[in-house]
Parts: structure tokens; C-alpha cells; sequence
């Protein structure tokens, strides 16, 4: 086996050789010699021994052609296709108070309304016309229109909505419908193959493969912050939203909902909403109309390593509470800023996506243990959750002031004046140091600092003036320094690097 292979290799060029250094062919040889695997590479160097792989092994290895046409057959039927005609409201051309005057731009024309068609996917989960989509999909319409696999067209109605979920469900009046089931996405594993379904950019319902790529995904673009998505290069475009994410059984595993993209076009980064969100937000739209979530009464922000290093964390593992609600749920149990949660409920908390997505999902009046980290030592504490809120979202900005200081951290600061707490809709008392600019190349880019921030406190010293920020940074010299800012109406903690003097 050894001759033939270095025949072989020899019969190669040099510049072939090395094209195909690295790659592993399996060769099987009649008698008593066994199949043995081999690496080509160039040289006249002798391969490494490789161990003698099982027939298993080579079976699993070996390509095999599979046809998914019967998972199509099943799936396909209860995937339809969503449209939806709304008004669209007059917008103003540039930047809306109280930042265009605050950044310097003037006023902008107003836009006429117009009536605007959308299109997107759905999957019915019912069979008396129940049928699962985002909620992006359907937001503001005037009139849904369902088209269903047979060809039928129904109008439909809203059942129920959740933005901070991105699902909604939509009833159209038939039975009989085929179904999709949900499948276990927790189940699901990197590297299992799936098929996306749905009717992207209208040309009619398509069907992609690829693999999960990532679980636990969270992207940010979302209305809410409920992400807990599915990651897969099977191919996802502008209308495949609502569609369906299926496992080789054919069972519905995830919700398509986003890709990230330069250009809008697939690039192999898509995200679904997995099965176990969707099946329970959809089951509570059927029932109730809304979504009922538990609340903690926290702000959380996950763990960088500098942070990690700065509060004395063995790793990078936990959400750092940023802020904590005055008598909320944390606050009577206990919670303090600057702790660190790493259990909930007895489940570790991998980050503060996650902690998020468990307590939003834990029955509102349950009482659960939590693990917090403080001052290096675990404290437990027990919570009562109570129910969230139902607000609209709010559009985030930030916004910038002018005049600064020099910090010496590649940002420049100014005193909070009454006028800039306006122009950034502080609240009244608010005080600290405004960042003005941020040098894209400085410490403080790189920290995550933005022009806008309010800096309220440096290691636990409050600041009010660049001197004061100043003698605060001094006082740890030996670690990164523990800056808290106040950012669109909630607080956030920012590890700031030492300057180099």
C-alpha cells in the first residue's frame, strides 16, 4: 500500500502536490491488506501511520447522494406565502427632534403617505387556519392575504402580535388545512442539516438546505431583546421571513426571521426563532392575545474579559447588573449594582442574552434562587418574579454635545448643563460628565464608550468634572477602570483600559 500510494503521489507535479498537501484519501485493497487511510503531501517523506478505521467509519465517510423530496412533500403544503398592503405615514427627511437641532441639522419636508405591499411566509400550525409568521411581516397592515399551497387566497385576520419576540399569528377561515409540527429545538445540534422554507423575493415558495451553524444566537436587530436565535448558511432571503426552518423529520424547528448581510443578499449568516420561543409565544397569542413575561426589575450587560478581570470573576460567564429597578423584584431580594448573576433557578447563566430569555420565560409570581457574584463570593438570594409590562418599544439614539475636554482616552467630555440634560432627555437631577466625541482609533472607542454617554461614576466614585474623573481613574491603577454610564434612559457598565502615559 505504501508503493502504490507514493507512485501515485510521484505521477503529481510539484506544484499539484502541494495543491493537495493535507488532503486525506481512503484506499481499499483486496486481501488480507485491509483499507488503510493515507495524507499526500509532497516530499519524498513517508506518511505518518494513521489507525485502521472500522467499516463503520468508512461508511459514514464515504459521499452519499440524498434526495430530501420526501421531507419537501411533507413540509411544503403548510407553508404559504403572506401579503400585505398598509399606509405608509409621512416621515420627515432627516433626523428627528431633539437630535436634528442638537447635531446641527435643520428641519426636513415632510413625505406624502402612500400605500405600501409587503411580502413574506408563514407556516400553519393548526389546521382550522392558524397560521405562524413574524411579526415584523404584518406590522401596521391594513389587509393580510394568505396563499396557501393548493393556490387558495384567504384574507386573515391578527390574532395576536409580539414585537419583542418578532412572531405573530394570523387566523384564516377554512379547516382542513395541512399542518406543520414543532419539533425540539433544543434538540438540535451544530452541524445537523435543516432545510429553510418560504417564498423569497416572490418567485414563488423555495426550498434551501444548509446546517445549524450556531445556537444561541443574538444579533441585536430585533424589537425586543428575546433573541435566542438558530444560525444557518442555508440560503435565506428578503421574503423567506415567517418561513419555516424544518429537521430531517420534517418537523418545524425554527421561525426564519433575519439574515445579516452588506448588501441585503444572503451571505450564509441566517437566523431563526427556535421552536420552543415560538410554540410558547404562539400558544399564549391563541390563548390570551399576549404575551405574559416574568420580570426580574434588572438591567444586564454581559461579561468582557476586562470586565471579568475588574470585578474579580473567575471568567467571562454571567450578566453584570448594570442597574437595579427601586423596589422591583431584585431590588427586595437583595440584588445590588455590580453583582454579577450566575445562577437562575438552579441553570447556569451563560450570558445576559440568556439570563433574559429565562426569566422572560419563567411564570410570573414564581418565586427562584439566584447565585449572585459579589466582591468575590457567591451569595444566593431568592425572587419573587412579577409580570413585565406590555410597552411599545422605543427607537434608541445617541447623540453627541460640543465644547469639550480633553480625558486623555481618546474621548472628549463636558460638564452636564440643564440645556444638553434636554437635548438628551435626562432625567431631572442627572449628573456627571457628557462624552462629546469619541476618536474611532482611541481607548475609549475600543472600550465601547459613544458620544452621548453620560458618565456617572468612575470605580465607584462619582464624577462630575474631568478633574474628579481624573483622580477617580487613579485609584486602581492596576486593572481596567469600572466606568458606569447612563445610555438612552439605562445604565450600563464600560471597562475603560488604562491610558499609556
Amino acid at each position: 500500500m505504501n508503493e502504490i500510494s507514493t507512485r501515485s503521489s510521484r505521477r503529481f507535479g510539484p506544484w499539484t502536490r502541494a495543491a493537495i498537501l493535507g488532503l486525506v484519501t481512503v484506499t481499499a485493497a483486496a486481501g488480507a491488506t485491509g483499507i488503510r487511510a493515507y495524507a499526500l503531501a509532497s516530499g519524498p517523506a513517508a506518511p505518518p501511520a494513521v489507525p485502521t478505521p472500522t467499516p463503520r467509519d468508512i461508511a459514514a465517510a464515504l459521499p452519499r447522494s440524498q434526495s430530501y423530496s420526501a421531507v419537501v412533500d411533507k413540509v411544503a403544503p403548510a407553508v404559504v406565502t403572506i401579503r400585505v398592503q398598509k399606509h405608509a405615514e409621512a416621515t420627515a427627511a432627516s433626523m428627528p427632534e431633539p437630535f436634528r437641532d442638537f447635531f446641527g441639522q435643520q428641519g426636513g419636508r415632510e413625505l406624502p403617505r402612500h400605500r405600501e405591499g409587503g411580502l413574506g411566509s408563514g407556516v400553519i400550525i393548526r389546521e382550522d387556519g392558524l397560521v405562524l409568521t413574524n411579526h415584523h411581516v404584518v406590522e401596521g397592515a391594513d389587509t393580510i392575504r394568505v396563499d396557501v399551497a393548493d393556490g387558495r387566497t384567504f384574507a386573515a385576520t391578527l390574532v395576536g402580535s409580539d414585537p419583542p419576540s418578532d412572531l405573530a399569528v394570523l387566523r384564516i377561515a377554512t379547516k382542513g388545512l395541512p399542518t406543520l409540527p414543532f419539533g425540539d429545538s433544543d434538540r438540535m445540534k451544530v452541524g445537523d442539516v435543516v432545510l429553510a422554507f418560504g417564498n423569497p423575493l416572490g418567485v414563488g415558495q423555495t426550498v434551501t438546505m444548509g446546517i445549524v451553524s450556531a445556537k444561541s444566537r443574538a444579533t441585536g436587530v430585533s424589537n425586543g431583546a428575546y433573541e435566542d436565535f438558530l444560525q444557518t448558511d442555508a440560503p435565506i432571503n428578503q421574503g423567506n421571513s415567517g418561513g419555516a426552518l424544518v429537521n430531517l423529520q420534517g418537523e418545524l424547528v425554527g421561525i426564519n426571521a433575519q439574515i445579516v448581510s452588506p448588501s441585503g443578499g444572503n451571505i450564509g449568516l441566517g437566523f431563526a426563532i427556535p421552536s420552543g420561543m415560538a410554540q410558547t409565544v404562539a400558544d399564549q397569542l391563541t390563548r390570551d392575545g399576549v404575551v405574559h413575561r416574568a420580570k426580574l426589575g434588572v438591567t444586564v450587560q454581559g461579561l468582557t474579559p476586562e470586565l471579568a478581570e475588574t470585578l474579580e470573576v473567575p471568567d467571562a460567564r454571567g450578566a453584570l447588573v448594570s442597574e437595579v429597578e427601586p423596589g422591583g423584584p431584585a431590588d427586595r431580594a437583595g440584588v445590588k449594582q455590580g453583582d454579577v448573576v450566575t445562577q437562575v433557578d438552579g441553570k447556569v447563566v451563560k450570558d445576559a442574552n440568556a439570563m433574559r430569555n429565562q426569566i422572560a420565560g419563567t411564570r410570573p409570581g414564581s418565586s427562584v434562587p439566584l447565585v449572585v457574584r459579589r466582591n468575590g463570593h457567591d451569595v444566593t438570594l431568592t425572587a419573587s418574579l412579577i409580570e413585565r409590562e406590555r410597552v411599545a418599544s422605543a427607537d434608541r439614539h445617541s447623540a453627541g454635545a460640543e465644547g469639550p475636554n480633553e480625558s486623555g482616552f481618546g474621548m472628549a467630555l463636558t460638564p452636564l448643563t440643564p440645556q444638553i440634560a434636554q437635548q438628551l432627555d435626562l432625567p431631572r437631577g442627572a449628573s456627571g460628565l457628557v462624552v462629546a466625541e469619541v476618536d474611532p482609533a482611541g481607548l475609549a472607542a475600543s472600550a465601547g464608550m459613544r458620544p452621548g454617554d453620560l458618565i456617572t461614576s468612575v470605580n465607584g466614585q462619582a464624577v462630575a468634572s474631568v478633574s474628579s474623573l481624573r483622580a477617580a481613574l487613579k485609584l486602581r491603577l492596576d486593572r481596567p477602570a469600572l466606568v458606569l454610564v447612563s445610555r438612552n434612559g439605562a445604565e450600563t457598565f464600560v471597562a475603560l483600559p488604562r491610558a499609556e502615559s
